[in-house]
């Protein structure tokens, strides 16, 4: 006779259905933005707003609530869970649940209007759209917030434990900094060349598909494809990533590429005991972010791999009007001010990110409506790059995040360089021949050191002790500065 199953069992076996739902609803909103017909886009709202109803059911069921009471942790693993699952039922039985499916009904269909929108720079027909989804995400903050604190309880799904106020001290303290470099690196008489020319698609994809596999990234457990905005979704034996192809801009299809492989790898190198449960994804879209940037950036955008992505390039296309991999360096890291967020250099990006962080908090306390959104991020990015914007495209449509919800995530992507210039100084005391393995296009000690430190965990610790284990230290954003300043000051003579 088989034992009965303790508070803890049933929890974990909830929880096992519930994560195996949630990836199915992860599929369907990776096919809206890949292959989906455009006429669809009502019908998979209203089937993204069935599962969240589904889902919204399971995770505030009450007998969930009690055996959550009652539950015992057999180890540390179990601890973890439960750590997750409380903090799961406690918010999600403050949310009503027509307000959470009303929620992925209507972020599912802005997206595709944003879309539209963005392809013809018509802000008037995403305004509607963009006015819907903050009233709900502002209903939402109302519903989980204990102190008046909307905005800190939308940041809490992506970065739990942080505040805005921390984040906004740190922006304060890396601001004069960055912007300083920012102006000896645009005043230096050293500049760059950039990449011209025409680099056909098949070819970009081509060798994208090769830097994915130098990555790590397993392709028989996922794929590439192409999408509006790249991202990567999906969990354990099933990650997919997308990017996008520019004839005249190649670095936006491989670093794409290789950012979002960041993200792949992660979830693939998460335990595999850890699936279909809490622990089973990244500790927090901070931690997440870190790995996406150090792929792209420390690792990509090195002195040592960019020679070695220089010669794949000549072999693809063949010449590229550049002398030499010296030269080619300093167009992979050319530092300009240009409009677009994700094709930012490592000096501007995040003052991106600050100026997204303050009007989305404006927008969350009712200090900016959306109809007045266009000329404050006008005003804005004016203000802190000195150029006027030209388009909704390069401005406030740009980016794909307000459409779906995401208030709140933005300040992950800074967190993560933050937290990906802690690891590299950490990685670089561990690895000291790094250089020389990037410098052959390989990444496997480099990668699986993070594997090792980082990924492998999963959500098993809290964001910042994640990171603090892995680099020895407690994270500051000190490392990112300290590396911005030397690599840049190098390029540029300054």
């Amino acid at each position: 006779m088989t034992a009965p199953l303790t508070a803890y069992d049933e929890i974990a076996a909830h929880e096992h259905e519930t994560w195996a739902l949630a990836q199915v609803m992860g599929r369907l909103g990776w096919d809206q933005e890949t292959t989906m017909p455009r006429g669809a886009a009502a019908q998979r709202g209203e089937e993204m707003a069935a599962l969240e109803g589904v889902l919204h059911a399971r995770r505030s069921d009450p007998k969930l609530g009690e055996w959550l009471e009652a539950a015992k942790a057999p180890d540390a693993k179990g601890a973890a869970l439960l750590r997750h699952a409380r903090r799961s039922y406690a918010r999600t039985t403050k949310v009503p649940a027509a307000l959470a499916a009303e929620l992925a009904r209507v972020t599912s269909v802005a997206q595709g209007v944003w879309a539209e929108a963005r392809a013809k720079d018509d802000v008037a027909h995403f305004l509607p759209s963009l006015e819907r989804v903050i009233a709900l995400r502002r209903e939402e903050a109302s519903a989980l917030a204990t102190d008046g604190a909307l905005y800190d309880a939308l940041l809490d799904d992506y970065e739990p434990g942080t505040s805005s106020a921390e984040i906004g001290a740190m922006f304060d303290r890396m601001r004069p900094r960055l912007v300083a470099l920012v102006d000896k690196v645009l005043g230096a008489e050293t500049q760059p060349a950039a990449l011209s020319g025409s680099f056909n698609a098949e070819g970009q994809m081509r060798l994208s598909r090769k830097l994915a596999e130098i990555t790590g990234y397993d392709f028989s457990r996922g794929r590439l494809d192409l999408a509006v905005h790249p991202f990567s979704s999906g969990s354990g034996s099933d990650v997919r990533i997308t990017t996008r192809v520019a004839e005249g801009d190649p670095f936006n299809c491989f670093y794409s590429t290789i950012h979002e492989c960041g993200h792949a790898c992660y979830e693939q190198g998460i335990a595999p005991e850890f699936a279909f449960s809490p622990l089973g994804e990244g500790a927090s879209m901070g931690v997440h972010e870190s790995q996406s940037r150090i792929y792209e950036n420390q690792f990509g955008r090195s002195r040592a791999f960019s020679g070695y992505l220089f010669d794949q390039m000549r072999g693809e296309f063949g010449d590229l009007g550049i002398s030499d991999a010296d030269a080619f360096y300093g167009a992979v890291n050319r530092v300009n001010t240009g409009y677009i967020r994700t094709e930012a250099d490592e000096v501007h990006y995040n003052l991106h990110i600050m100026m997204r962080f303050d009007l989305e908090r404006a927008l969350i306390a009712g200090d900016l409506e959306a109809r007045d959104l266009e000329e404050a991020w006008n005003a804005r990015f004016l203000k802190d790059f000195g150029v006027a914007v030209d388009r909704p495209s390069n401005g406030m449509l740009q980016d794909v995040h307000w459409s779906v919800g995401l208030f709140g995530y933005f300040p992950t992507y800074a967190l993560g360089n933050v937290y990906a210039g802690c690891l590299m100084q950490a990685l670089r005391g561990d690895l000291p021949d790094l250089d020389a393995q990037l410098a052959a296009g390989d990444w496997a000690a480099a990668t699986g050191w993070l594997r090792e430190k980082v990924q492998v965990h999963g959500g098993l610790m809290e964001p910042r002790e994640t990171i603090a284990q892995a680099c020895g230290f407690e994270p500051s954003e000190a490392p990112l500065l300290d590396y911005l300043e030397a690599k840049f000051g190098e390029i540029y003579r300054v």
